[in-house]
C-alpha cells in the first residue's frame, strides 16, 4: 500500500485512510476510485494521457423517448462518442509559496524550503441548489430577507460552503421562468422581502398582507397583491423626506449602474396597454427603433413610473447585497445562473440592437437551437436572436464584460447555460418552425475570454458542458480553467467511460446526484430508471436502492470533483411532486417551495449527516486548517487561465428550459 501510496488521488487515499484507522470496511466506490487512479497514474509514468469520454446527457427535449427500450438504445448511441483527452491528474491543487523558476540548476534554495509542502484538496467543497421563491414565508412566494438568512444558517450548520440558485431576473409574465427573462441585469421584485420594506418605514405593518399558507407559489397571485405595496415603498423612498439619506444612496447606485436607465424605459413600456401584448420589434416605429425624439416624450410621459422602477431595483439590490454579504461572512459562496442567450423581447436585445441578428424591421433573422438528435428527431428551436459576434469583436467585447460584470457584482461565482456556444453555435432561420435546417457556426472561443480577462480580471465561470460536446468545446473550457459538469443520474449508460461515473471524475469540476432540470432522485429511480440503470447502480455503489437519493449524496461526497451539489430536494428524499421544472413542458415550474418556517428545524438531522460526510470527504471548513485560505473565484495556478491571458466559462442554453 505504501509503495503505490504517491500514484493516488488525495481524495480517495484520505477516504480510504479514514476507514482504515477506524477498522471499518472500505466503500465499493471508494475502491473504484483508488484503483482508477492508480492506473492513471501509471499511464502518465509511461508517458500515456488517459482518454477521457465526455458527454453522456443528451440536451434536454420536448419529445422524451417513448418507452424505456428505446432510451437505453439512445444512451447506447452516445456511450460511443468519440473520447477527447484530458490531462492526468495529480498535483493540480498544490499552492506554491515559492517561485521555483528564479532559481537555476544547483542554486540555494531558501531556507524555508521544507515548509512549502501541498495543500492538497484545499478547493474541495459541497453545498446545495434551492432557488429564493422556493424559501418558506408568509407571502406566497420565497423571499430574499428572513428566511433566505435562515437557510443560510442551515447551509452553514450542514458544513457546505456554497449555495446555488437559478437566474434571479424579472421573470417572462406567461410561465415566470428565470431562464426566460426580460432583463439580464436587473432582479426579479417578486422576491423582495416586505418584512424588510416594514422595518425601514417604507411600508406601515398595516400595509402587510394577509399570511398566505405555504404552497407552491401561484406566480399571477402574488404579482397581483406585492406589486402594488412595492410600488408604493418605491414611492414613498422617492418622495418622503425623511429618506432623503436613503435617496442619496440610490443616486449613486444610479450613477454606477448605467445599465438602469434603459432597463426602466423598457420595464415601464412592456407594461403599457398597447405594448404589452406586443413585441418590441411590433411597437411604434419611434419606440421600437429609439429615436431621440420618442424616447425624451416617452421619459417626460412616465417620468414617475420610470423612477419607481429605479427605486425597486435599488430595493432589491440592497437586500441581495446583504443577504451575499451575510453568506459570505459564513464562509458561504453564492453560485449564480445565466443563460447564454437572452430573450428577444428584452432590454438586452432593444438596447443593443447593432449586437443581435435582426432585420431592418428589428425582428430577429436568425435564432438558436440545436440539430435533431437521438433524444429529438425535429432538435430543439430555442428562438433567442442570434449575437452578430463580428460587431461584438469590433466593441471589444464591452457588452459581454458589462452582463458578467453585473454577475460577478451579485454572485460569487456564475455557471453559464450552452457554453458550447462560445465555441460553436447552431444557426436556424427564424422563419423555421422547427429546427431540423441550420448550420454549426463558429463561436467568438479565446478570443472573448481574452477580452474579459483584460476588462474584468478573474472570471469565475462554471461551464455547463452537458450534451453531445465536440472537441473545440472542451478545449476551450480547458484552456479558460473552467469547471465543468458531472450529473450522477446520467452515469448508468454508455459503458464504463461515461464521464458521469464517479471513476471518470476530474477534480476541476462541479458533481451532481441531479440539477434543476432533473427528476429528483427518488422520483428518478421509481420513474424512469431501467432496470438495467438500478442493477448497475447497486453493484457500482455496493447498496440496495432503498435510500437512493443519499447512496447518490454520498456518491458525489466521495467524487474527486472539487464541488458536489445536491438539490434540496433530495436531501430530503422527495419525489417528482417536488420537481421544480421539467423541460420542454412550458405550464406548471418553477412554483415547488419547501415548506412552512419550522422546515430548518425539522432538516436539523440532514445537517448534521452532511456535516459528517462532508468532513469524511474533506469538504468540511474545519478540514482545511493549516492550509492557505483560498477564495473560490482563485483558481490554483494549475487550473487558472494560461498566462497568455484567459478565463472561465459555461455550457447549454436556456432557451431549452
Amino acid at each position: 500500500f505504501f509503495f503505490i501510496f504517491p500514484f493516488f488521488d488525495y481524495s480517495g487515499t484520505l477516504l480510504l485512510r479514514q476507514e482504515a484507522e477506524r477498522g471499518e470496511a472500505v466503500p465499493k466506490v471508494g475502491v473504484a476510485m483508488l484503483l482508477s487512479r492508480l492506473h492513471q497514474s501509471l499511464l502518465a509514468n509511461k508517458g500515456y494521457t488517459a482518454g477521457h469520454r465526455l458527454s453522456a446527457l443528451p440536451p434536454s427535449t420536448s419529445a422524451p423517448p417513448s418507452n424505456r427500450a428505446q432510451l437505453s438504445n439512445r444512451r447506447s448511441q452516445i456511450g460511443k462518442m468519440a473520447a477527447p483527452k484530458m490531462p492526468i491528474r495529480g498535483a493540480k491543487q498544490v499552492a506554491q509559496a515559492i517561485d521555483y523558476s528564479k532559481y537555476d540548476l544547483e542554486d540555494t534554495l531558501p531556507k524555508d524550503y521544507d515548509k512549502d509542502t501541498p495543500t492538497w484538496g484545499a478547493n474541495r467543497r459541497a453545498g446545495v441548489i434551492l432557488h429564493p421563491t422556493c424559501l418558506p414565508g408568509p407571502n406566497g412566494i420565497g423571499e430574499i430577507g428572513g428566511q433566505a438568512r435562515a437557510f443560510v444558517d442551515w447551509i452553514a450548520s450542514a458544513g457546505l460552503r456554497c449555495w446555488q440558485i437559478l437566474p434571479m431576473v424579472p421573470p417572462d409574465p406567461m410561465f415566470y421562468s428565470p431562464y426566460s427573462g426580460t432583463d439580464s441585469n436587473a432582479g426579479n421584485p417578486l422576491t423582495i422581502d416586505l418584512e424588510d420594506l416594514i422595518s425601514l418605514g417604507l411600508l406601515d405593518k398595516a400595509d402587510a398582507p394577509p399570511p398566505v399558507p405555504v404552497a407552491n407559489v401561484d406566480f399571477e397571485k402574488v404579482a397581483e397583491v406585492k406589486l402594488p405595496l412595492i410600488a408604493k415603498a418605491a414611492a414613498r423612498l422617492l418622495s418622503d423626506p425623511k429618506f432623503k439619506g436613503l435617496r442619496d444612496d440610490m443616486t449613486a447606485w444610479r450613477k454606477s449602474h448605467a445599465w438602469i436607465e434603459d432597463s426602466a424605459m423598457f420595464g415601464v413600456a412592456r407594461t403599457l396597454p398597447g405594448l404589452c401584448d406586443q413585441a418590441w420589434w411590433d411597437w411604434p416605429e419611434g419606440m421600437r427603433f429609439r429615436q431621440e425624439k420618442a424616447m425624451a416624450e416617452f421619459r417626460k410621459e412616465h417620468h414617475q413610473a420610470i423612477e419607481e422602477f429605479v427605486a425597486t431595483q435599488f430595493l432589491f439590490d440592497k437586500q441581495w447585497m446583504a443577504l451575499r454579504a451575510y453568506a459570505n461572512d459564513l464562509g458561504i459562496k453564492i453560485i449564480g445562473d445565466m443563460p447564454i442567450y437572452v430573450g428577444g423581447h428584452s432590454v438586452d436585445v432593444w438596447a443593443h440592437q447593432e449586437l443581435f441578428e435582426l432585420g431592418p424591421d428589428g425582428h430577429p433573422t436568425t435564432v438558436s437551437g440545436v440539430p435533431p438528435d437521438a433524444f429529438s428527431e425535429t432538435g430543439q428551436l430555442w428562438g433567442s436572436p442570434l449575437y452578430k459576434w463580428e460587431q461584438h469583436r469590433k466593441e471589444g467585447y464591452s457588452w459581454w464584460a458589462s452582463r458578467l460584470g453585473r454577475a460577478f457584482e451579485l454572485y460569487d461565482e456564475t455557471r453559464i447555460d450552452h457554453f458550447r456556444g462560445f465555441a460553436g453555435y447552431y444557426c436556424v432561420d427564424a422563419k423555421a418552425e422547427t429546427a431540423m435546417v441550420g448550420d454549426w457556426k463558429k463561436g467568438p472561443g479565446l478570443e472573448l475570454f481574452d477580452a474579459l480577462k483584460a476588462k474584468l480580471g478573474a472570471v469565475p465561470i462554471l461551464a455547463e458542458d452537458l450534451g453531445v460536446i465536440t472537441a473545440d468545446v472542451v478545449q476551450l473550457r480547458e484552456a479558460i480553467g473552467a469547471p465543468g459538469m458531472v450529473v450522477l443520474q446520467f452515469a448508468w449508460g454508455g459503458g464504463p467511460g461515461n464521464v458521469h461515473l464517479p471513476h471518470m471524475h476530474y477534480d476541476n469540476s462541479y458533481c451532481y446526484p441531479g440539477t434543476h432540470d432533473n427528476e429528483t432522485c427518488t422520483g428518478w429511480f421509481k420513474d424512469s430508471a431501467t432496470p438495467e440503470d438500478k442493477a448497475a447502480i447497486k453493484e457500482y455503489l455496493g447498496v440496495d436502492g432503498s435510500d437512493i437519493a443519499w447512496d447518490l449524496i454520498r456518491a458525489a461526497m466521495q467524487s474527486v470533483s472539487n464541488t458536489a451539489i445536491f438539490m434540496m430536494q433530495d436531501i430530503m428524499k422527495l419525489d417528482n411532486s417536488a420537481r421544480i421544472n421539467t423541460p420542454g413542458v412550458a405550464k406548471g415550474n418553477w412554483s415547488w417551495r419547501i415548506g412552512d418556517e419550522g422546515v430548518w428545524e425539522r432538516l436539523a438531522p440532514e445537517a448534521k449527516e452532511l456535516r459528517a460526510l462532508a468532513h469524511k470527504a474533506f469538504r468540511h471548513p474545519s478540514e482545511k486548517k493549516g492550509t492557505p485560505p483560498k477564495k473560490f473565484n482563485q483558481r490554483p495556478e494549475s487550473t487558472r487561465a494560461p498566462k497568455d491571458g484567459t478565463t472561465g466559462t459555461s455550457e447549454e442554453p436556456s432557451a431549452k428550459k
